[in-house]
């Protein structure tokens, strides 16, 4: 939510934040090229279910992450879960170039999923490199075929 300065048309900018104690939250917000004010006052309730949200009145301090709301409610979740390529540390296996073309054109939101369930695949079974024949193989194995 923003709030416009009507007698200018320019966005307001967050000001203040105040918790008066009683249950209430209050946010002020200014005009930067006139001054002018305005107060926005939250009912208990309404108080409440921002603070159960997570939600920071005042805007963002940070630049917007993908999936942050997704990787911070998560307990336990990988740092690198999302990313496109995994990293061949601890073991885990390096995929080729054939391979990382073909994941490439699978859907951008079950791309971690899908190379999740190769890497496995081939972590279990001690399988250093993964190739387009690894993946093949795989897909029959775990009966992904149909998918």
């Amino acid at each position: 939510m923003k709030f416009l300065c009507i007698e200018c048309d320019r966005q307001m900018a967050f000001a203040e934040r105040e918790l008066p104690g009683d249950g209430t939250l209050a946010a002020v917000f200014t005009c930067p090229a006139c001054s002018r004010s305005v107060a926005m006052l939250t009912n208990p309730m309404e108080t409440q279910l921002v603070a159960s949200l997570g939600v920071q009145i005042g805007g963002r301090t940070v630049p917007e992450q993908p999936f942050e709301l997704t990787r911070t409610t998560v307990e336990g979740g990988r740092a690198d879960a999302f990313s496109d390529i995994p990293a061949p540390a601890g073991g885990r296996p390096v995929w080729d170039e054939a391979a990382r073309e073909r994941l490439g054109r699978v859907p951008s939101f079950v791309r971690g999923m899908v190379q999740r369930i190769y890497a496995d695949y081939a972590a279990e079974r001690r399988i250093a490199v993964i190739t387009p024949e690894v993946m093949d193989t795989a897909r029959r194995e775990l009966g992904l075929e149909g998918m």
